[in-house]
């Protein structure tokens, strides 16, 4: 039985969060845990903060079940809400900066 976890309005890009769930797509919890913790991209550690999330709430539905051969079946990042600011620019214009953020969803399941 599956069990989800979701991680909403993350304040960084959709295009970086994606790198790092692009890696650990696939993989089996534990050894996804090992490259979150030993990333140097910031959004790795809400990202594993979200698998541990998942992995809880699979603990939550299937007691007394072994979670050795949890995989972190699919994982999904969406754009979020974006934040429009505007940033001085010369001759008295104004630049569109766009703060993105983003939606994450995990889903782990046993092999």
């Amino acid at each position: 039985m599956e069990a989800i976890a979701k991680l909403r309005n993350y304040p960084t890009s959709p295009r970086k969060m994606r790198l790092l769930a692009d890696l650990v797509r696939g993989m089996q919890v534990d050894k996804a845990l090992a490259v979150l913790e030993h990333s140097a991209k910031h959004p790795s550690v809400p990202l594993a903060k979200l698998v541990k999330s998942a992995v809880f709430n699979w603990k939550a539905k299937n007691e007394g079940e072994d979670e050795s051969g949890l995989v972190v079946k699919t994982i999904m990042v969406d754009g979020g809400r974006t934040l429009k600011r505007m940033r001085p620019a010369p001759q008295g214009r104004g630049y569109r900066v766009r703060k993105r953020s983003n939606h994450v969803t995990v889903i782990v399941d046993t092999k």
